[in-house]
């Protein structure tokens, strides 16, 4: 064992692993090595540096572009707001829009732009450091896109409920406060996310609506809502006479608190919608603050109700109404007609009561003019 340095390295390398025993190492080996190693860094110190160098450069630019990025998305969502802000302040722009539903959509919008804005430069900045290293990108992006087609296949559900909730939000269809109909339920939205969005029944109960399941969306709370009635009177009234009453009805109840605000223009007499032989309908029509039509119609038919009992106008409808100048109906028309066998004298009388039997008759006398 004494003289196994003198054999080649490959003959000592198997002493070695037959003895694990360290064996003591040469100066001149150890030197040789040193050198080795001294030569090896000499030669590769300047790639590790610019490597070195790359890498840092490209986190300082994704991070310093990160920055940028998010802070202009930050002032964006900024400026949304105060735009929301200006038509608050406006006749309509409360009426139109929230704080909460401001804050939720400002957000989930603010969110997303910032997460894909990340997951951007970041990405890149990963495969760039790895294309430093000298690595071949292209198996792994065709893992990740193979990947990717799996994933998306397996989730498509969550992928359609992600992309219909962030289109949703960026077209501003519906916010936190409005009634909607959905399809698959209506309510009041209570929460707005990216995946689900939260309604409130009419009963008290709670919706869990996918975004990915809504084909249509009918927003009741967006612009103005419309109030229509129809007023049903006697054919004979006078239609100036009533087109007056209804007229001086509604302005009196837009002048009146809280009516002048959910009211939003006047009432329109559209005219008549029906006419028979025995009733003809009025239409009205009014447009109304979102979701306050129910309302100003049932006081508008209170109002117009009230009125048109002190004029003297008779609201008809269901089964046909009697005007005043018919005759009034004979009240012996229910009454049976009179019977023949009601009278004792009469034949049919007679003839049902039953004859009296003949008397037994006695002896008989011959009379004087009888001879034998």
């Amino acid at each position: 064992m004494a003289h196994a340095w003198r054999y080649p390295a490959v003959f000592r390398s198997a002493v070695l692993a037959a003895d694990p025993t360290p064996q003591p190492v040469s100066l001149d080996e150890a030197a040789r090595q040193a050198n080795e190693a001294a030569g090896w860094v000499e030669e590769n110190w300047s790639t590790w540096l610019n490597t070195g160098l790359r890498i840092l450069l490209i986190l300082v630019v994704a991070f310093v572009l990160r920055m940028l990025v998010r802070r202009a998305l930050t002032k964006l969502i900024e400026r949304m707001n105060r735009s929301a802000q200006a038509v608050e302040g406006t006749a309509l722009g409360g009426l139109l829009v929230n704080a909460e539903r401001r804050r939720q959509r400002s957000e989930a919008i603010g969110s997303v732009l910032r997460s894909v804005s990340s997951f951007v430069i970041l990405g890149t900045a990963g495969l760039m450091i790895l294309g430093a290293f000298s690595i071949d990108l292209a198996p792994l992006l065709a893992s990740a896109g193979v990947a990717g087609v799996a994933i998306g296949f397996g989730a498509r559900n969550l992928v359609t409920d992600f992309l219909s909730g962030v289109f949703m939000i960026l077209e501003d269809q519906y916010g936190v406060g409005d009634s909607i109909d959905a399809g698959v339920a209506s309510g009041e939205v209570v929460e707005v996310g990216l995946r689900v969005t939260k309604l409130r029944g009419d009963n008290g109960e709670i919706w869990y609506v996918r975004n990915g399941e809504i084909k249509r969306i009918g927003n009741l709370s967006q612009g103005w809502a419309t109030a229509n009635i129809d007023v049903t009177v006697r054919p004979s009234e006078d239609l100036d006479h009533v087109r007056a009453v209804i007229t001086t009805a509604a302005e009196a109840m837009a002048k009146e608190e809280p009516w002048n605000e959910r009211l939003w223009g006047p009432v329109e007499i559209l005219g008549l919608n029906e006419v028979l032989l025995d009733s003809m309908t009025v239409r009205l029509s009014a447009k109304t603050m979102p979701g306050k039509s129910l309302g100003v119609e049932r006081e508008l038919r209170w109002r117009i109700k009230r009125a048109f009992d002190a004029e003297g106008i008779r609201i008809v409808g269901g089964l046909p109404q009697q005007s005043d100048d018919e005759p009034k109906p004979d009240p012996t028309a229910g009454m049976a007609a009179p019977s023949a066998f009601a009278s004792t004298t009469s034949p049919q009388s007679a003839a049902a009561t039953p004859l009296t039997p003949p008397a037994t008759p006695g002896p008989v006398t011959p009379g004087p003019n009888l001879t034998k």
